[in-house]
């Protein structure tokens, strides 16, 4: 039978350093560094937890990947060139604090000029008004939005939207203050408890947070209520760190 099926973190390292040995073979000295991330790289993996490498060519045009099983397990490889993946390292987006932690715990396997190395450093070179250009615009491209959704909803329904809504408006919340922070999660399965552990939170988020881990969304109002509570906590929050959401009549140009 297809599983996951249980494979220990040594056995995921050999197939590991396996696959590492087949992409050397493939492609030889165009290969600058092979490393593992995820959960593997962090020694944090469960049994049936994937196997996640990314390898970084000297020449490539574009970047592409691979996703499989061997029944037992699954292995994704990234293939990057040098340049994109520096790029991207630096490049802040809403989701930052969930993509972003595979430049800080890669694991080299192959890394021959120290290259994993020189990337942490670059994504931690990032400038802090980029972080908090991304708060802003999380502010209105998400939480803006998921704001009138709950009041359109309040008036005319359906309810049966409000239990999701509930953990995309917390789930931004947490991307907020782990932007916030300049603070990575792990996975996203921990994004709310790690978020939780991180102080000069806004009120209400606290509440938020154990409503949506609660499973606890039955109640329409009460739904509607505690994030109606905690978005006027959040413009209070913002405005106290100079997190502005700026208005306007005409395009910003």
């Amino acid at each position: 039978m297809i599983g996951p099926k249980k494979v220990t973190r040594e056995e995921k390292m050999e197939i590991a350093y396996s696959i590492a040995n087949q992409v050397l073979e493939r492609y030889g000295s165009q290969v600058q560094a092979i490393g593992i991330y995820g959960s593997l790289a962090r020694k944090s993996d469960g049994l049936f937890s994937d196997i996640e490498i990314k390898c970084i060519l000297n020449s490539l045009d574009e970047s592409f990947n691979y996703e499989w099983t061997a029944g037992d397990w699954k292995a994704e490889v990234n293939f990057e060139s040098a340049e994109d993946i520096m790029e991207e390292a630096i490049t802040v987006e809403e989701d930052w604090p969930l993509t972003h932690g595979q430049f800080f715990d890669i694991l080299p396997v192959y890394d021959p000029e120290d290259f994993f190395h020189e990337l942490k450093t670059k994504a931690n070179s990032v400038a802090r008004s980029i972080f908090k250009e991304a708060i802003c615009r999380t502010l209105i491209e998400e939480m803006y939005e998921y704001i009138g959704k709950l009041r359109n909803i309040e008036m005319n329904g359906p309810h049966t939207f409000l239990p999701i809504l509930a953990m995309e408006i917390a789930t931004a919340g947490a991307m907020i203050l782990g932007l916030h922070n300049k603070q990575v999660f792990t996975t996203s399965a921990q994004v709310l408890p790690e978020a939780l552990s991180l102080t000069d939170k806004p009120e209400g988020f606290e509440v938020l947070c154990e409503l949506v881990m609660s499973g606890n969304l039955s109640n329409p109002q009460h739904i509607i209520a505690i994030c109606e509570n905690y978005w006027d906590s959040l413009l209070k929050w913002s405005s106290q760190h100079g997190y502005q959401i700026e208005c306007s009549t005409v395009i910003p140009l």
